[in-house]
């Protein structure tokens, strides 16, 4: 193997794996299951509405130790919900700037893909906006990946080639093409309904 070749496929494992120190499992009463992240060093974790349904959820943490998570706000139009849990310290993951991504720049979905736990898979950017009319009438905005989402992906990160969150996992639009909520979304969401 090139000696360059080698050095990328390190460097790639090292940003995911710094990256799963931020991402978490849920799982609701009703037996569904997804991912979240940790949003700050507060207990507020981030996923998507869909994964927590209706009942209480129940956090795992990369670091073996598990909670009951408080629902603090739910939008099901962004298909956001925060979650806050009683655990300290934990490691948020950093935040990058989806704005700034461009067509064809490598990105990562992380999650749990059929229950397969901390699971990574890679791919590139294929456009992002609110001008993708397939997804939206254009009243929001989308990340779009070329990435294969499966269930379990839900809630979990889109991180950039540094690691720093860019999108949230959302939804499977066709094959090896995913949607995700980009970061901004998040932060406008967070400070909206929690005021962080």
């Amino acid at each position: 193997m090139p000696a360059w070749l080698d050095q990328l496929r390190e460097s790639s494992a090292d940003v995911v794996e710094r990256a799963l120190q931020s991402l978490v499992s849920v799982r609701n009463r009703h037996r569904g299951a997804g991912a979240a992240i940790v949003w700050d060093d507060h207990g507020m974790l981030v996923t998507n509405a869909h994964v927590v349904g209706r009942s209480r959820v129940h956090a795992f943490f990369a670091d073996g130790r598990e909670a009951e998570a408080e629902t603090l706000a739910v939008d099901k139009d962004l298909d956001l919900a925060a979650l806050r849990v009683g655990l300290q310290p934990l490691q948020p993951i950093a935040r990058g700037d989806a704005r700034r991504l461009r067509p064809g720049d490598w990105v990562y979905a992380l999650g749990h893909p059929w229950g397969v736990q901390g699971a990574a898979t890679g791919g590139v950017v294929i456009g992002a906006g609110s001008d993708l009319p397939e997804l939206s009438n254009g009243d929001r905005d989308w990340l779009v990946v070329g990435l294969h989402l499966r269930p379990g992906h839900s809630g979990g990160p889109v991180i950039d080639a540094c690691g720093r969150l860019v999108g949230l996992n959302t939804l499977m639009t066709g094959p090896d093409i995913g949607a995700a909520i980009p970061v901004h979304v998040l932060e406008a969401f967070i400070h909206e309904v929690v005021g962080a």
